[in-house]
């Protein structure tokens, strides 16, 4: 056979095998024998050896996995993926159809269309297919950043890797969740406990294992499936949708496997009636379910209702009793976070709950405890609400034996012997330089998503506070290489890199600043949307309540924290000798930089993490995409390069080494 009639002959395969997969589980509708589908796929595997020039990552071959990962990529999300607001009674559903309506200016009696859809228990994935191909499968992570899961993902047999269609779409950004069947995960424990290996806690753990396996092998071992559901974004293609219904009914006809438990409600007595039936049969059903969403179908709607930082305001997931066992509280602790705020944790006798042994509960609040009547030595009902945070539902009174004791918030700081008051429903440290404060401001200033100085490990902080050689974060920028030498386990050469990781410090973005700082509620998000709207630190100092509640993504508690914040004195203070050390906003130096604008790309092993080049070449301006096309800039090549090299090549994309792109940014 010829080159030429080998790659007429694979190509045909390939499509011949699309094609029948998507008949086979997303139809399921097959038109050929099983039989007949294997022989097709011995002879395109045969044929993909002898001839590997015409490699594709998009082939049916891969279904059964390719070459182990040494780790996984860090993946931006073009688009943020939020959580969804959770709701567990009728009550709280009609209240957000009430504030729905609020919201929109509409009538208490107007009926809002919902798009009632299933909740998986499973593992959401962010998914982009670029002319109709997948070219990027990501975990959620942070819901800002997560890992590279192409490689796995491709291994899941209902999940199209070329849509079945003439003229697809130029650019689909999708959402869907990886689940594995309650038959498969029984086989998988079944396998592990024969071979002695730890069982799985429940299918939803199984799926995000297999899914984070660095063996693709492995993960295609597993027969996971995936269900699509949403529509993040999409771009040139004809057909125009105004709604998340109408949405679903595209996902089936670009040949995506969609829930058949979808439904449409009219208002929310509906969704609700639908979610009680849903819950009858649930565990009749092959996955699990833990709920329902409920969707405002039309976009226009979800346009105007937009977003808070952490959940659409037009989607609510109305949560099914989650799973609950009693036992016993043997004390309350409290713990003092980084704001300073005491919180209540109940230490309990541990408890098996959902496949998950649970020892500690928070309390959240002294509120709450009093609300609860919870005491010490309390037999209690304990949930994982939502089924993932412990929380105490309710005490069972009737085995009360009069050896409770009531719980009570301490009048001291149990950190730094200060004196505790209360802020509203909280109580907190009254000392802002409390040791486990400080020490827990240090560490989130140092992250790498704030300041990003390397090196500082919680040892070395806690001995920097206990010493009181660092009393506010500032005093990290007077450290000199002859007090760290002084510290326990601090060398010369750890000295000398920590004094460079922090002169490196100095030059950041105005966004990473506002994160370092620590204000409450104020996320890497939020940050930026905080850098972008007021520009500079003057402005953002005297932004009003009313200023912050103009951006999208900003409440009341951001705003009232915002404002809080920078009325501090000592806070002002602090930023003050930040500056005086140094620190600069490098964010202007992009207009300079020669590559601004410029899109970059990296492949293979490169000197140092690849986050270190992502965030050098976004510092002058540039764009770090995840996947090669024919808008790309330049492909940055290191050691054992993989299938985007090939790309590139073909699509006339600039091909360049680490140390050029080094001399670039030089230049």
């Amino acid at each position: 056979m010829t080159k030429e009639e080998a790659k007429k002959r694979i190509n045909e395969l390939r499509k011949l095998l699309h094609y029948h997969n998507y008949r086979y589980y997303v139809l399921d509708d097959p038109v050929i024998s099983d039989a007949e589908y294997d022989a097709m796929m011995e002879e395109l595997k045969k044929l993909e050896k002898e001839f590997p020039e015409f490699y594709d990552p998009n082939s049916p071959t891969v279904k059964v996995g390719g070459e182990p990962l040494n780790r996984f990529e860090k993946v931006e999300h073009k688009i943020p993926m939020l959580s969804l607001e959770d709701g567990f009674s009728d009550e709280e559903i009609v209240e957000f159809d009430r504030r729905v309506k609020r919201f929109l200016g509409l009538s208490p009696d107007e009926i809002i269309d919902y798009s009632v859809e299933p909740k998986f228990d499973g593992l959401s994935i962010n998914l982009i297919y670029e002319n109709g191909k997948l070219t990027t499968a990501s975990t959620r992570g942070d819901g800002l950043v997560g890992e590279n899961v192409t490689q796995n993902i491709r291994t899941i047999r209902n999940l199209p890797l070329v849509l079945p269609i003439e003229n697809p779409p130029e650019y689909l950004d999708l959402q869907g969740e990886v689940l594995l069947e309650k038959d498969e995960f029984k086989r998988i424990n079944e396998e592990r406990l024969k071979e002695g290996l730890p069982l799985f806690a429940n299918p939803r753990n199984a799926a995000a294992g297999s899914v984070r396996q660095l063996d693709p092998k492995e993960t295609a071992k597993r027969n996971l499936i995936m269900i699509l559901y949403y529509i993040r974004d999409i771009k040139g293609f004809s057909k125009e949708i105004s709604r998340q219904s109408e949405a679903l009914n595209l996902l089936k006809e670009l040949g995506f496997p969609i829930s058949d438990l979808n439904r449409l409600c009219h208002g929310v007595d509906e969704a609700i009636s639908y979610k009680k039936e849903l819950e009858a049969k649930r565990d009749t059903l092959p996955y699990e379910l833990d709920g329902i969403v409920l969707k405002v179908d039309r976009f226009d709607y979800q346009k105007q209702l937009g977003n808070t930082t952490k959940s659409p305001r037009w989607a609510i997931a109305f949560k099914f009793p989650a799973q609950q066992a009693t036992t016993k509280i043997k004390d309350i602790e409290v713990n003092v976070g980084r704001t300073g705020i005491l919180t209540p944790v109940a230490i309990l006798e541990p408890v098996n709950i959902g496949g998950v042994v649970v020892s500690r509960a928070s309390l959240h609040t002294m509120d709450e405890i009093e609300k609860k009547d919870i005491m010490i030595g309390d037999t209690v009902f304990v949930q994982r609400a939502g089924d993932v945070i412990p929380e105490v539902v309710k005490v069972v009174k009737d085995l009360r034996d009069g050896t409770q004791k009531k719980f009570k918030m301490p009048d001291f700081c149990p950190i730094c012997g200060s004196k505790v008051v209360k802020d509203g429903a909280y109580y907190r440290c009254s000392n802002i330089n409390c040791p486990k404060v400080l020490k827990e401001s240090i560490k989130h200033f140092v992250s790498r998503k704030a300041m990003n100085i390397d090196g500082f490990g919680d040892k070395i902080i806690e001995q920097l506070v206990d010493k009181g050689i660092v009393k506010d974060v500032s005093d990290i920028y007077k450290l000199d290489k002859e007090t760290l030498m002084n510290l326990d386990r601090v060398g010369e050469k750890l000295a000398e890199n920590l004094i460079t990781a922090i002169s490196r410090s100095k030059g950041t973005t105005f966004a990473k600043f506002i994160y370092a700082l620590g204000i409450r509620h104020v996320g890497e998000f939020v940050a930026k949307l905080l850098a972008e709207r007021f520009k500079n630190l003057e402005n953002l100092k005297k932004a009003t309540k009313e200023q912050l509640l103009e951006i999208n993504g900003v409440g009341e508690e951001i705003a009232d924290s915002v404002v809080s914040f920078f009325s501090e004195k000592k806070n002002l203070e602090t930023i003050d000798k930040l500056l005086s050390y140094g620190i600069h906003f490098e964010d202007e130096t992009k207009k300079k930089s020669s590559i601004a604008g410029k899109s970059f790309v990296f492949t293979g092993t490169l000197s140092k993490p690849r986050e270190y080049f992502k965030e050098l070449v976004e510092k002058h301006g540039g764009i770090v995409r995840n996947s090669v096309s024919k808008n790309l800039d330049y492909l940055v090549v290191g050691e054992n390069p993989g299938s985007k090299l090939q790309k590139a090549q073909k699509a006339g994309v600039n091909i360049i080494t680490e140390q050029e792109l080094l001399d670039m940014l030089e230049g």
